[in-house]
């Protein structure tokens, strides 16, 4: 993500030591440009996310008789509910039978399909389906097609996806405050752990923490509440039905979010345990040892939260899962380590004016260490989300990829900041920060004092003061706690007149600014459909509905009807033979290749790969020998049978057959 915190100290804040630094992030920045283009370049085939790849009857399709069942495939694996499949006549009442979907899936084909009741009239018809994708997220759709001609519908496609409205956006805001919480709760305590253990003491980053896994608890609760409604009716009021409730616990979102609250009660312990009994340890072996088991329980606890996003997210579901999950924790816990260190450090500036340079060297190795994480984790996740350049700008997430680049870019410039400004808090300013804090010092040790003589003289010298006498050690102790915070007010006044703490936090403030921003991105992204499915779905759509481009297709059929005169040949011309609308022309010329006019002409369409048909066509006699129909119907691309049925008198007559590719 960014260097901000990142920066190499050495013992002089020299101009070629800064320089260097530069060069090799220039260096790294190329070398991950590299590394991103070839990834992109040779990127293969995936889906994340369910589309829609493609349904029979198609969208649009025109059949003679309705079929038995409506079929819909998916590129991915999608949980279906009873109600998931409707299909609605032209009155807007229903066409199936009720039925739960049926499971069609063979080997990698995801297909469903849904029976219709029989006799069904002709008209338009509207399928709209909603789903869940193996990645948690709803998707939904709707599309027509028609029996025997089009006609007009009571029925509206929907506009809405699914997913939308209120309870949407409050899904949407429990799933922001959820990723914040843990960034809070996670980072912090890593900040109190590896880079500034007395903090465990300071008030401030203790309610930063603590408010942080309050924020995840709840959101954590109310995303498990909002769950049946977002992925199914809508209504708000379905958050507090019992029986979804309990259809969201037998599902992988449902469980990842209960096992979410169960590692939620684990943290609390470590909490309590990180600023009681370790905070006030003061035997240095001991805390030592105490550090020690803190972090290796912290670490597997964080790594625990964050596979609750990576098991029942993108992750768990399109090419090489088993690396994506891993990946996927480790991302979260580098931005938490980032992110959440950089809060507790701005905190820290602001609120604990005894917060020592120390520590800010500290976070900056582990600041470096989550960049590299994130880093390669980020390439990784952008090349099997997106997979080419043409995603990359025509897709939404491409384009708020895109956006979340530009804001690390801003970063990265408060980084450069942030780096000098650390620079010069550790090696004292030029004189200024020694100036600092020698008054600092003295500042301390004349608080101390003057504690000190209140403490005597409330004691036993100052029987003369009101209410301060050798009796009443409860009033001395008041003016030594005043005299204290009087002291502390000095100490915090005199650390942020260092020119150098001021313009570090300064940085570090517009640095946790555009992290807000970033965070925001990165949870819309989470939410979005992935490059790759959309274009897989957008290539499979235009397949199925692409009209040709070629020109007429043309045919010859020789018929014998038995009788006198009954040899010739049938010319067919159909234009311009695709899905849709056709234009159909016969010419029947006789054994001397003269316009022969004979009674009747009948063709009949049959796709027996689909068991479609036949559609029977009777053209209307134009001139001697010339037949014509128009809107001749062609539901769907395929090898089609064409059979020509010609009569030569009252009795004689013949049918010929032949393929025909159309579509």
């Amino acid at each position: 993500m960014t260097a901000a915190t990142a920066p190499h100290f050495g013992p002089t804040p020299s101009t070629p030591a800064i320089r260097r630094p530069l060069a090799a992030a220039a260096v790294l920045a190329a070398l991950v440009g590299m590394v991103f283009g070839l990834l992109l370049g040779g990127a293969g085939p995936a889906s994340a996310h369910a589309a829609l790849t493609g349904s029979d009857p198609q969208d649009g399709a025109v059949v003679a008789t309705a079929p038995k069942e409506v079929t819909l495939t998916f590129s991915e694996q999608v949980a279906l509910g009873d109600d998931s499949i409707r299909i609605l006549d032209p009155d807007g009442k229903r066409a199936d039978t009720g039925a739960a979907p049926r499971d069609l899936q063979s080997g990698s084909t995801v297909k469903y399909g849904v029976s219709l009741h029989a006799g069904l009239p002709d008209g338009t018809y509207t399928v709209a389906w909603q789903a869940v994708s193996a990645d948690s997220h709803p998707v939904s759709g709707a599309f027509t097609f028609s029996v025997g001609a089009p006609s007009k519908t009571t029925v509206a496609l929907p506009t809405d996806q699914a997913g939308g409205g209120l309870v949407g956006t409050l899904y949407g805001i429990a799933r922001y405050a959820a990723y914040a919480g843990f960034i809070l709760l996670a980072g912090g305590s890593a900040f109190v752990l590896a880079c500034w253990q007395r903090g465990a003491g300071a008030r401030p980053l203790q309610r930063l923490v603590v408010r942080g896994w309050m924020t995840l608890t709840v959101a954590t609760l109310a995303m498990l509440l909002l769950r049946n409604p977002y992925t199914g009716s809508g209504k708000l009021a379905d958050a507090f039905d019992l029986d979804g409730l309990k259809a969201v616990l037998d599902t992988k979102p449902g469980a990842a979010l209960v096992s979410r609250l169960l590692l939620l009660g684990a943290s609390a312990l470590f909490i309590a345990v990180l600023f009681g009994a370790y905070a006030k340890r003061e035997d240095e072996r001991e805390k030592k040892d105490l550090t020690f088991g803190l972090a290796i329980g912290g670490t597997v606890i964080a790594a625990g939260i964050a596979g609750t996003w990576a098991l029942a997210e993108h992750a768990s579901t399109g090419i090489q899962p088993g690396i994506a999950m891993p990946v996927d924790v480790l991302h979260l816990l580098a931005v938490a380590a980032w992110l959440g260190g950089l809060t507790a450090l701005l905190v820290a500036l602001y609120r604990t004016p005894d917060m020592d340079a120390t520590a800010v060297r500290r976070f900056s190795g582990i600041a470096f260490g989550s960049v590299i994480v994130l880093a390669a984790t980020g390439i990784y996740q952008s090349w099997r989300q997106v997979g080419t350049w043409s995603a990359l700008t025509g897709t939404g997430y491409g384009q708020l990829l895109l956006v979340k680049v530009g804001l690390v870019a801003v970063l990265i410039g408060f980084a450069w900041f942030s780096r000098r400004w650390t620079a010069r808090l550790i090696t004292g300013g030029g004189g200024a920060s020694a100036k600092v804090q020698d008054e600092e010092t003295a500042a301390a040790e004349t608080a101390a004092a003057d504690a000190s003589t209140t403490e005597v003289s409330g004691s036993a010298e100052v029987p003369d003061t009101p209410g301060a006498t050798a009796e009443d050690p409860a009033r001395a102790a008041q003016l030594a706690r005043q005299q204290t915070a009087v002291a502390t007010a000095e100490k915090k006044r005199i650390r942020d007149a260092d020119p150098d703490r001021s313009g570090l936090r300064r940085s570090v403030l517009a640095e946790v600014g555009v992290a807000v921003a970033l965070l925001a991105v990165t949870t819309v992204l989470t939410s979005t459909e992935p490059a790759r499915t959309e274009e897989e779905a957008a290539r499979a759509s235009t397949a199925a509905s692409a009209p040709a481009t070629a020109g007429p297709v043309e045919m010859k059929l020789p018929f014998d009807t038995g009788g006198e005169n009954g040899r010739g040949t049938v010319r067919m011309e159909i234009t311009p033979a695709r899905t849709g609308a056709n234009e159909l022309h016969l010419w029947v010329d006789g054994s001397d290749g003269k316009p022969m006019d004979v009674p009747e002409v009948k063709v009949a369409f049959t796709l027996e790969s689909k068991d479609i048909g036949p559609l029977p066509v009777v053209p209307a006699r134009l001139t001697e020998g010339h037949w014509t129909a128009d809107g001749v119907q062609i539901p769907m691309a395929g090898n089609w049978k064409v059979a020509v049925t010609v009569r030569t008198s009252d009795i004689d007559q013949t049918t010929i057959d032949k393929n025909m590719k159309i579509g």
